[in-house]
């Protein structure tokens, strides 16, 4: 390495001299009153010395005014480089930045917020593929059926409490427990209306959310059915960041988590302003030539022939 390049460890005399030179520029820079005391300096390389300050200034605890000082080869002179605010080593900083879109939590959804959805989510699949062949595991799918021919169908005898909890599988009691159809008791058409009438006023269609919400929960691929006659009316929400995930939602409800609410408000257009500074709009001083008066050239040689 040539010693052109190498970068001197001992301060420069002049520059390590030129305190109040730096304190001057930190004060320029910042205000009178909230530059502290000299905390050191560092030297950057030949005849350049970084002076450190304390900062005052409420909400920058730790941080310090860094001014940098040089001069010229074989010169007396010493002048600043620059003046810049810097963190310290325990500093107070900001949390480092993160995208709004791993920012988000669980309740943090309003009425009139707008959650878009990607559209390769993971939690979302196409809701119809054009197949009519049931799915393997429906009661009346082929794989279903030949299995109820190779067991026995017969139903069990004895009352309910005494049925097996998990029925084999291919059975008819299989179909009844998909069905469900073993149960000894069910809802009443009056718990049924007590029920519907308490989900309603939590999540239906008067809620503020709802009222605000760009769609309705029944086009949400969010949301799951339910089976019987509630699911008529009502659905549970799968949306983690819906204040309504994992609660039973009437089907007129919404929220800005919608599954197609892909597209964002345009933001407000701001008026124009008043006042165009933009552009440099004439001011006569004088009036114009036609309207009768004496002209500017005139005036002026008016004035040298009295002169």
């Amino acid at each position: 390495m040539s010693a052109a390049t190498t970068r001197s460890r001992t301060p420069d005399r002049l520059c390590a001299e030129a305190v109040d030179l730096a304190r001057s520029a930190a004060e320029e820079a910042a205000a009178p009153g909230v530059v502290g005391e000299h905390e050191g300096m560092v030297s950057e390389g030949d005849r350049v010395v970084t002076h450190h300050f304390a900062c005052k200034e409420l909400g920058y605890r730790g941080w310090r005014w860094a001014v940098t000082v040089a001069r010229a080869s074989r010169a007396k002179i010493v002048t600043v480089d620059e003046a810049v605010l810097l963190p310290g080593p325990d500093a107070l900083l900001a949390p480092e930045w993160v995208p709004w879109s791993e920012r988000l939590r669980p309740g943090d959804m309003g009425p009139g917020d707008l959650l878009p959805t990607d559209a390769d989510d993971l939690r979302l699949e196409p809701g119809w593929t054009g197949e009519d062949e049931p799915p393997p595991n429906s009661a009346v799918s082929h794989e279903m059926a030949d299995l109820v021919e190779a067991e026995d169908a017969e139903l069990t005898a004895g009352p309910p409490a005494e049925l097996p909890a998990v029925p084999a599988r291919g059975t008819i009691s299989a179909v009844a427990e998909e069905l469900g159809l073993r149960r000894s008791r069910v809802l009443s058409r009056y718990g049924l209306h007590v029920a519907a009438d308490r989900w309603e006023e939590s999540f239906g269609p008067k809620t503020a959310m709802a009222q605000a919400a760009p769609a309705s929960c029944v086009s949400c691929g969010f949301l799951a059915r339910i089976g019987g006659s509630l699911g008529q009316a009502f659905g549970v929400c799968a949306n983690e960041f819906s204040p309504a995930d994992g609660r039973v939602v009437s089907l007129a409800y919404g929220c800005g988590g919608h599954s197609e609410a892909a597209v964002m408000p345009k933001p407000p257009r701001v008026a124009p302003p008043v006042i165009d500074e933009t552009r440099v709009d004439p001011f006569p001083l004088r009036p114009a030539a036609d309207s009768g008066s004496v002209s500017v050239a005139e005036d002026e040689a008016a004035d040298l022939g009295h002169s």
